[in-house]
Parts: structure tokens; sequence; C-alpha cells
């Protein structure tokens, strides 16, 4: 195991009920900034409750955050926060509130030319607003660590950073809102679950047996309840599980003393902003591409994978491999998500494209053991086309 540190402050509400706590978890601050996307808290009663708990606050509102929070959108309310003299900011929403949230407060404090420079240049975050969560889509796990994925149209980059001072001060998680998602969206959230932990699992073996059970806890645990959720996502039990379950994927707490990869997620990336699809889609045609294409250097962890997880222990260690990607393959599409390029009208232009942007970048290897060479990215792709 390598060494480490963990950090996480985050105090977290799980359960109903827990909206009766908001007033006094945001003491004391006093000009709240209330974040939320496009009007579907609304609908489900979310936004009514929420402004109830916050009838002793002075309240601001900022609608309109996109799927994949756009920089050009985050600006503007960061002109409000300036212009009001806001003190904290409340996300109410998924992941995509509450990273546009995270990149909001550090850029209000920003002293440079352009925020973006925090997630394109590395600019450090020497100070930001803090901010709390109410989650109503099970998916990210962002309600419960330091990362923020942004997006900016006039350059279609979507980029991510880290910082410590993005940890929420507080995230209420209530099942209950996310009763009336739509299919879609809950299979989003497993799928996008799902890769967060095995982004920090197949890599390579490091003698850490518990995080490797954590890990596969998880994987398992949504393998049960994923389906039970998309058939029914008013099953309280089956979403309360999913949200804990993306909660705890990218939490910290299976990547102490561990590798992590993440070359997924820089590809996926690619795919979302230059053609729109949703973020855990792409996740799902880039996942069996990488496996296949480095099936050979991740040997271990995917045998390790396909025993534990989908308890395949029959034939050569080729066709276990093969038996254990074609499993998660089939686990994706039966929460109706595709899995190959031509399924969204992209073929070998698209995967051009996205080569040479990474090169142009200077992205030449990325990944655990910098693996993921521009050839590797070609040949991934290629494998889903």
């Amino acid at each position: 195991m390598k060494n480490f540190e963990f950090y996480n402050p985050v105090k977290v509400l799980f359960g109903t009920d827990q909206l009766k706590k908001l007033s006094a978890n945001l003491s004391p601050y006093k000009r709240i900034l209330m974040l939320y996307g496009g009007g579907s808290i609304k609908k489900n009663g979310v936004y009514k409750r929420v402004i109830e708990e916050l009838s002793n606050f002075t309240v601001f509102e900022f609608s309109g955050i996109e799927a994949n929070p756009r920089y050009e959108t985050a600006i503007k309310a960061v002109e409000l926060i300036k212009k009001e003299n806001i003190e904290f900011v409340l996300a109410v929403g998924g992941g995509s509130v509450i990273d546009a949230a995270k990149f909001i407060a550090a850029a209000t404090f920003y002293d440079g030319e352009d925020p973006w420079d925090i997630l394109a240049k590395n600019k450090t975050v020497k100070k930001s607003l803090p901010i709390g969560c109410i989650l109503t889509l099970p998916a990210t796990g962002s309600e419960m660590n330091m990362g923020s994925v942004i997006t900016r149209n006039s350059t279609n980059e979507k980029l991510s950073f880290l910082t410590p001072f993005s940890f929420p001060k507080f995230s209420i998680l209530m099942p209950e809102f996310a009763a009336s998602l739509p299919q879609r969206q809950v299979a989003n959230g497993i799928v996008d679950t799902f890769v967060h932990v095995i982004e920090q699992y197949i890599t390579y073996p490091a003698d850490a047996p518990l995080q490797d059970r954590f890990a596969e806890s998880i994987l398992k645990t949504l393998i049960d309840e994923g389906p039970k959720v998309y058939e029914n996502p008013a099953d309280y039990n089956a979403m309360a599980n999913l949200m804990w379950c993306s909660t705890m994927a990218l939490n910290g707490t299976i990547s102490p003393g561990v590798p992590s990869d993440w070359s997924v997620h820089t590809i996926g990336h690619e795919l979302t902003a230059l053609y729109e699809i949703d973020h855990a889609r792409t996740l799902a045609i880039v996942l069996p591409g990488i496996w296949k294409a480095l099936r050979n250097e991740k040997k271990e962890k995917l045998l390790q994978y396909a025993a534990r997880v989908w308890n395949i222990y029959g034939g050569s260690d080729n066709e276990k491999i093969e038996k254990a990607i074609q499993k998660t393959v089939d686990f994706f599409e039966s929460l109706g998500i595709e899995t190959q390029l031509n399924k969204y009208q992209l073929g070998k232009e698209s995967i051009n494209i996205i080569v040479d942007r990474l090169e142009n970048r200077g992205w030449k290897a990325f990944g655990d053991r910098q693996l993921v060479t521009l050839e590797i990215v070609r040949k991934a792709l290629e494998y889903q086309l």
C-alpha cells in the first residue's frame, strides 16, 4: 500500500426529514445564493420545501445550471455574488449543480484575469465561498468531495479541478427527492457511480485488500440494487442504496494508498464536450475499449474483478477477461445505455478529432503508469465503433 493522507470534512445528513436541519447548518450566514438547474425542483416540491426552510435568510436565486455546467453560465452567478455580497452558496440538485457551485465559489475570489485558468492552467485556489448541498440526483459523488468538472462552450472543453476549499460544509442527501427521476437519469447515475469505482480499482495490485473489498462491495451493490431503482425510482430503499453508493464511490474512502486511473473520464469528457453525449454514456463507451486495449497491462486486476464481482472462474485468463468485459457491457445496456460509438452516429472522424485535441494539449500519456498513450486512445475508441 502506498503512503497517503486522507481528509474529508463534509457533514452528511442522510434520509427522510433532514431538511429541517438546513437552517441550523447555515448558521451564521445570512445572505444565501440558492443555485439550481432547469426547474425540476419546482415540479417535485423540493423548491417549496427548501424556500420554507430558508425563511429566516436573505435568499437570492440563480437557476439554469446545465447538465454539463457551463463556464459562461457560472460567471454570471459570480457577478451576482459580488453584486449582492453573497456569503454562502447552496446547491440544490445533482452533481452538475454542485460542480457549478464549487467553481462559482472559487471563481468569486480568483485574482487572475480569467477564472478558467483554475481548470485550464491548474491555478491554485487560495480562497472560496463556503457551499452546502441538497442532493436530488445520485451520480457524481460531488456532494462529498473536493472535485468539480466544468465545460466551456467557446472552446468545447470539459476540464476539472480539485481543491480542499471545495469540500461542502454539509450535504443533505434525501433519497425521496429522487423518486420522480426519469429512467435515463437513474441509469446515468448507476453507470457514473460504477465507473467512478472502476477508475480507482482496475489499475494494478497495491497490496491494499481493504480498499479492494470496499470497491468490490460498491460494485456488487450497484449490480444488485441498480436494476431495482432503474425499474422504480420511487423504491425508497433501492434509491437510498444507490445514493449512498454514489457518495461512497468518490468521497475518498476507496482510494487511499492505491493507484487510480481516470483515463476513461479524460476521454469521455472529450465526447461530451464535442458531441453533447451524456457523461455516463461516454464512460460506458470508453471503458470496454480501454480494457480491451490494455487487457495485458491490467490483467491482474481484471481477473480479480472477473472473479470477485462477476463470479467468473472458468476458462483461460483471456476468456475470463472477455467474459468480465461482456458482463459489464451487458449490465450497462440492460439500463438502456449503448456502448458503441456508432449508436451515437459517430465514426472514425470523431476519433481523429479527439486524438488531435489531446495531442494539442500535450496530453501524450495519462492514466495509471501513464499507460494511455494517444495510440491507446485511438485503439480503445476503434474497438467501440
